[in-house]
């Protein structure tokens, strides 16, 4: 695409792991109370419309549940607090037959804080760093853009070291993977929208 300058994945997994330490530089300034942990869970959801020429020929693929795992750093600040993670994330549907799984990292930095009790809410952008995408035996191409940006909002419980939280996400780029084979078709190739839309349910630990 014209004007879009285009990276490989050692330039994004680059950024990835810089952005991470900057945050861990910045949010260890913070209180001694904070600190680094371990989350884990299912999410369960769907990706966007499988279309051919531009007009939609599924609309509601069949929802799968999928899986993430990874870190995170959370630290108060004043009333509110700040929790990047770094995750890898597995999403799975169906497209009449064909699975689709998609691997991900995933850097959510959230902002949150207290409500009542152990209740607390937080919402923030997430980034996505598309490691695979893969669909029955079907050929597809690579996705058009391998980095993606979406946002994540949830309601969150903690009990000493233990939290639960679920939370909504949903991709804003819009990013294609597209059919090889009928690329020539005259009624033109076959695109999925890979955009995740899905409830994610977690279960964290501070280390």
């Amino acid at each position: 695409m014209k004007g879009i300058t285009r990276f490989n994945k050692q330039d994004i997994l680059r950024a990835f792991l810089v952005l991470s330490l900057l945050c861990s530089s910045f949010l260890g300034t913070a209180q001694s109370s904070n600190g680094f942990g371990i989350t884990a869970g299912v999410n369960y959801g769907s990706t966007g419309d499988l279309s051919q020429n531009g007009q939609t020929i599924i609309d509601n693929p069949e929802e799968k549940i999928g899986y993430h795992a990874g870190i995170f750093y959370k630290a108060d600040v004043a009333l509110i607090y700040l929790r990047p993670e770094l995750k890898f994330t597995q999403l799975s549907n169906e497209y009449d037959g064909d699975q689709l799984d998609i691997q991900k990292l995933d850097l959510p930095i959230l902002v949150g804080t207290k409500i009542v009790g152990p209740l607390h809410i937080f919402a923030g952008p997430s980034l996505q760093y598309i490691l695979n995408t893969e669909i029955g035996d079907v050929d597809y191409s690579d996705v058009q853009e391998e980095f993606t940006v979406g946002a994540q909002v949830g309601l969150a419980a903690n009990f000493g070291n233990i939290g639960i939280d679920v939370r909504y996400e949903r991709g804003f780029t819009t990013n294609e993977i597209m059919q090889i084979e009928n690329v020539i078709d005259i009624n033109g190739p076959i695109t999925i929208d890979t955009r995740p839309e899905q409830i994610i349910l977690a279960i964290s630990v501070k280390l």
